[in-house]
């Protein structure tokens, strides 16, 4: 059997490690109001681990798409950009963001992400809370 005629290896299992490139980014249309269709990953979530942290989820924004602008109440959400380049708005404020910026939206704050670049905008969300009014 020549290698074309192989059929594909199997998945290999390696416990709790997970790849995003094996299918567990899913399609998210319209986020908080956004333009067009995301992807995302909840890597974490307090419903099956409980703790201080909500959520921590891994997005990839295609060009053209958009978290829409929306505020939380009592908690604390952080976006890392990973990759990409994009248009923060922070408090009705825009502010161009980029690999390597660390953005904490705070308690109550408004906030919502674009991806205006050609390339993919891959970002970390992780939300903290509720603080119970500590913020």
């Amino acid at each position: 059997m020549s290698p074309a005629e192989q059929p594909p290896p199997r998945a290999v299992t390696r416990g709790r490690v997970s790849n995003l490139h094996e299918g567990l980014l899913r399609g998210l249309t319209a986020d908080h109001g956004g333009l067009g269709t995301i992807l995302a990953h909840r890597a974490y979530s307090a419903d099956t681990a409980p703790g201080p942290i909500a959520f921590i989820d891994l997005v990839v924004l295609p060009p053209g798409t958009s978290i829409g602008v929306h505020r939380h109440t009592d908690n604390e959400e952080t976006y890392v950009i990973l990759a990409g380049r994009g248009l923060m708005t922070l408090d009705g404020q825009p502010l161009a963001v980029r690999p390597g910026d660390v953005v904490p939206n705070l308690p109550y704050g408004q906030h919502g992400l674009a991806n205006i670049s050609d390339n993919d905008l891959h970002l970390l969300v992780f939300e903290v809370g509720p603080l119970g009014g500590r913020a």
